[in-house]
């Protein structure tokens, strides 16, 4: 199970790649929070068929009411990171820009491990990951080099 899900998570760094580039081209033609609702409605019509029609969702929504608000800042937040990789991919380029986002995953990441935030099993620090942060960020600086 382990290995199926570093692919999913290959499969997402990828996925953001591609639709960073995509939105992007999209923002430059219609503008870049117009581009982000764009994104959102076709997503949520997306959902609505995967939910509602295909019924491809095992879940539960009637227990929205039971989730914490603080839950739901993710819908905020999406709205920005959209935003924000556009303008970064529009300025410097879809490997540089995505090799800031991942520094900046990464960094956040080893912290809400850490401190096992929202609910998340805790997952000590160790000076190896900040070993490997650091790589990551001499990465980005070599990728800012022309």
């Amino acid at each position: 199970m382990f290995l199926i899900a570093l692919l999913l998570a290959f499969v997402a760094g990828i996925s953001m790649a591609v639709q960073g580039t995509l939105n992007t081209g999209l923002g430059k033609i219609v503008g870049l929070l117009e581009s982000t609702f764009i994104v959102h409605v076709i997503g949520t019509l997306t959902l609505l068929v995967l939910l509602f029609l295909l019924r491809v969702g095992k879940g539960n929504l009637g227990k929205m009411a039971d989730v914490p608000w603080y839950l739901y800042l993710g819908g905020i937040i999406s709205v920005l990171i959209l935003y924000t990789v556009q303008a970064g991919i529009a300025h410097t380029g879809v490997a540089t820009a995505t090799t800031a986002i991942i520094v900046g995953q990464v960094g956040t990441a080893l912290l809400l491990d850490h401190l096992g935030c929202f609910g998340l099993e805790k997952v000590p620090f160790t000076w190896y990951k900040a070993i490997g942060v650091i790589f990551l960020a001499l990465g980005a600086k070599l990728m800012l080099t022309k």
